[in-house]
């Protein structure tokens, strides 16, 4: 087996796979063991004081959010971002982490989603959706996964500490409000998007580790630098 393979093994589908099962697992205990003990038991009360709380004002606000880590968004900016980061790089690594971090966590989402059945919160729905795909939260994982991955590597390249907390300040903003914002328009459960974030931000850290790590060759071992000889 060439060393590629390996390393595509060792730092990507095994993670990629352990996360998976997490993800199930945590499904399986939120909805069929946990799901009569707090704080489970009061999820239901906090979507519905979400729903008693809406206004034209919010609901316009929170469709901004909720459109903003659409599927065909999320798609559109990743490609765009990475397009951008391929030309003003010229190099791949950057574009490959960011598309390999957004493309990681939508399998994740998917394979959960059938595994485990759980029906969206018990109030009025905003957006239309399958009704037993709530756990986790597709919108929230690829947003921490695009707008979080795009805050790692504008903080790589920002050249003072303030300036990457402004990043990390402006990005984070975007996965905050849109977990807020699919509670809020009455499509997932508080446990749907933490579980989200879980997802989204390891697969950041899995590509991260996988592709960003410039100690890493792929193709060659890694050959240990021989000592100089004492005369």
């Amino acid at each position: 087996m060439s060393d590629t393979v390996v390393q595509i093994v060792r730092r990507v589908l095994l993670p990629v796979s352990l996360l998976l099962g997490v993800m199930v697992l945590l499904g399986v205990l939120v909805t069929r063991v946990f799901d009569r003990t707090w704080p489970f038991t009061v999820e239901d009360a906090v979507n519905r004081e979400f729903a008693a709380d809406r206004t034209t004002g919010w609901n316009s606000v929170s469709l901004v959010f909720s459109t903003l880590a659409s599927t065909q968004l999320i798609v559109v900016v990743t490609v765009l971002v990475a397009l951008a980061l391929r030309l003003w790089l010229n190099r791949w690594r950057e574009p490959l982490f960011l598309c390999a971090a957004v493309t990681a966590q939508a399998l994740v989402f998917l394979l959960t989603t059938l595994a485990i059945d759980r029906r969206r919160p018990a109030v009025d729905h905003m957006d239309v959706s399958p009704p037993t795909s709530s756990f986790p939260s597709g919108h929230t994982s690829a947003a921490v996964a695009l707008y979080v991955g795009i805050a790692v590597l504008m903080a790589l390249r920002a050249r003072s500490t303030g300036a990457k907390v402004t990043w990390w300040t402006l990005l984070l903003v975007v996965p905050l409000g849109v977990a807020l914002t699919r509670m809020y328009r009455g499509m997932h459960h508080p446990s749907d998007v933490v579980a989200s974030f879980l997802n989204g931000g390891t697969c950041v850290a899995i590509m991260a580790r996988a592709v960003l790590d410039r100690g890493l060759r792929w193709g060659r071992a890694k050959l240990p630098v021989a000592a100089p000889a004492r005369t």
